[in-house]
């Protein structure tokens, strides 16, 4: 039997193989075209049950088994698994693209938004019958024959490029490693990391220390490695991923923006920002450009403050070599030792990982009312892999999710969450959730324990979020339920929990020495706090270069601007304070742009966008209470459980009690 054809709500990971993939697909891909058929096909009265309700009833088994394979490709990922995904995806992508191209399909919709069902639908059915609407007019419904078939087209290629694209990331990043036997060379690396990188050769039967490009061998390196020649050779391995050999991107992107201009085009808009955020909060891409540079002008002045401070710090401490993109993190951090005598490092002896679960579990127990306990003999990918059920106070399942949360060469970088099923609720019907959170932080090594630096806490916190707004949803529409949400609104409930990160209240729930169990002395916390904004304006101007550059490459740049890559970092370049060599390719390796159709492509100011909300929300708790349970409910009822049933203003307004604010978010950075 085929694992993938009748996936429940125990999935079973452990069953699950690369040959599996082509037949289910293959399966249940020929099911949801007869199934789409026949509801475009019926003769009769439409209702929501014959149509929206057929219609997502007849492509979740294909979605849930889609997700657990790309799953699988991202954490497990084999030679033969890779294959089989890429083997599927083109024609899967191109079945979705098709629905809003299916001529029945879309009179059958038409003739059901004209019966007196139709006006008579709870406003959440109402919504989605809206939303599908214009979605497949933007989606090519009221294309030509021909525009209809280019478009499909053109989705199919982007599905192949955007995941080979993804897929030269991952190897590209795994094929790098420097080894370094000489002992003396590591001066100014802190334990954990030189103990991490032991462990690291070791593991691959290599003498000396081991240094990859994933985050939490990278970032210590970046940061305190005091040899600027080995942070160059890491940086620029870093900086120029996938831009070379037999994993070169450059091609893909070039291809894949061409694509994505073609097909704003053809659907009759001016770029592609203009077609991925008509249902966005900004709603164009002018709107979104509008937002990022009003940022950049609140922000310019005290960028060019810090770095005219970095540079004199550096000069003071008796180094005047002009400074390169590799020596930013290395004199930050000891600007920033000697103006506030802190050391990210003493934090992390604070932050073993068991304690760091448990504090967060606390925090959003004391917050929602929920109850999260671990499971065990749940079948799973890795044996590093955790269960955990989420309960409501009543005792219901409401979410069980899988944390994920080491690095592996067969697994991409970064952090992030997926839903594997979203639960209807409907009256009575409340189905449970199943979801994921994955990310890249420091292993255990040796006897000690997994222990994380402040911004890995931060970063749990955030998947965590993300996590809560699909595990807490209450939504009786699959596909606006959970995470479902406009992209610039979905990062505001995991953005939020990162403020109790820096919380003293909520840090002493679990920010204890993993050998003597203490709290985080005064001194310790109070300095930690004071760091809180520095440099916040390189920060900020980081993302906006990244927003803009985004926006910029799907909005203005043609051929005749220049070459691609120039241009790019000819944009990054003034978002940053140090010369960016030639080579410097960064966007090769730009996941979030380029690693899926759509992604934040065109949408990567989504965070700045959704931080001025999570900045203005947590004022309320910052107000009334971090731990004010009538807070945390009105969040739960007005935010997390709502998905995008309503309209994200109108969330965001019934929680807040007005529109958003720039001014918080520039308060919490000291940028005032």
């Amino acid at each position: 039997m085929n694992p993938l054809l009748n996936l429940a709500f125990d999935i079973p990971f452990d069953q699950i193989r690369a040959e599996h993939v082509r037949p289910a697909v293959e399966e249940l891909l020929e099911k949801a075209k007869e199934s789409v058929e026949a509801i475009a096909g019926q003769t009769g009265t439409p209702t929501y049950a014959s149509t929206l309700d057929a219609l997502e009833a007849a492509t979740e088994p294909l979605e849930r088994a889609m997700t657990v394979v790309g799953h699988l490709e991202s954490v497990v990922s084999t030679p033969e698994l890779r294959d089989a995904y890429n083997a599927v995806i083109p024609e899967v992508s191109a079945f979705f693209a098709s629905l809003p191209l299916n001529e029945g399909l879309w009179k059958v919709l038409n003739r059901l938004a004209q019966t007196e069902e139709a006006k008579s639908l709870s406003t959440t059915k109402k919504r989605f019958l809206e939303k599908t609407l214009d979605d497949f007019r933007r989606h090519g419904a009221e294309l030509s024959p021909a525009g209809k078939e280019r478009l499909q087209a053109i989705t199919r290629e982007l599905a192949e490029l955007t995941s080979r694209f993804a897929q030269n990331v991952l190897d590209a990043t795994a094929a790098f490693e420097l080894v370094i036997e000489d002992e003396s060379r590591l001066a100014g690396l802190p334990a954990a990391a030189k103990e991490a990188a032991r462990e690291a050769a070791k593991a691959e039967g290599l003498p000396g220390s081991r240094f990859t490009l994933h985050a939490p061998s990278y970032i210590p390196l970046m940061t305190y490695l005091d040899d600027a020649g080995l942070r160059e050779k890491v940086w620029r391995a870093y900086d120029t991923r996938a831009s070379f050999g037999a994993h070169d991107n450059r091609a893909l992107v070039r291809r894949i923006l061409e694509l994505r201009k073609e097909k704003a085009h053809l659907l009759g808009f001016a770029d592609f920002s203009d077609l991925v955020l008509a249902d966005r909060m900004a709603e164009n891409g002018d709107r979104a450009s509008e937002f990022v540079h009003r940022l950049r002008q609140r922000t310019e002045p005290y960028f060019e403050k810090e770095n005219e401070a970095l540079e004199k710090f550096r000069a003071e401490s008796g180094d005047d070599q002009p400074m390169q993109p590799w020596d930013l993190a290395y004199w930050s951090e000891k600007q920033r030792r000697a103006l506030f005598d802190f050391d990210e490092e003493a934090l992390r002896p604070y932050f073993p990982l068991d304690r760091v679960m448990e504090g967060m579990f606390d925090i959003v127990s004391r917050l929602y009312g929920i109850r999260v306990e671990e499971k065990q003999g749940i079948p799973v990918w890795h044996p590093t892999v955790r269960v955990f059920d989420i309960e409501d106070e009543d005792g219901t399942l409401l979410c069980r999710f899988y944390a994920d949360l080491f690095p592996r060469d067969e697994k991409r970088g970064g952090a992030w969450m997926n839903a594997f099923i979203t639960g209807v609720h409907r009256g009575e019907r409340r189905e449970p959730h199943l979801g994921l959170i994955c990310a890249n932080f420091t292993p255990p090594t040796g006897e000690r324990p997994a222990l994380l630096t402040h911004r890995e806490v931060e970063t749990l916190f955030h998947e965590f979020g993300h996590l809560l707004h699909h595990a807490l949803s209450e939504v009786e529409v699959r596909s606006l339920a959970g995470t479902n949400v406009a992209w610039d609104f979905v990062e505001l409930p995991s953005q939020i929990m990162e403020n109790w990160c820096w919380e003293r209240e909520a840090l002493d729930l679990f920010a204890r020495h993993y050998e003597t169990g203490e709290r985080i002395p005064d001194d310790l916390f109070d300095r930690m706090v004071k760091t809180r904004t520095y440099r916040a304006a390189n920060a900020m101007m980081r993302q906006l270069g990244f927003a803009r550059v985004d926006l910029d490459l799907h909005r203005e740049w043609s051929p005749e601007k220049g070459e691609l890559f120039d241009y790019a970092r000819e944009i990054l370049q003034a978002h940053t304070p140090a010369p960016l060599p030639p080579e410097s390719a960064m966007i090769a390796s730009f996941n979030h742009l380029f690693s899926s159709e759509v992604g934040y492509a065109a949408g990567y100011y989504s965070y700045k966008w959704a931080e001025v909300l999570d900045a203005d929300a947590f004022g309320r708790f910052r107000e009334e209470g971090i731990f004010n349970p009538e807070v945390g409910r009105a969040f739960r009822d007005t935010i997390l459980s709502k998905g995008d049933s309503e309209k994200p203003t109108e969330l965001f307004r019934a929680f807040r009690g007005r529109e958003p604010s720039l001014d918080p978010l520039f308060e919490r950075a000291g940028l005032v």
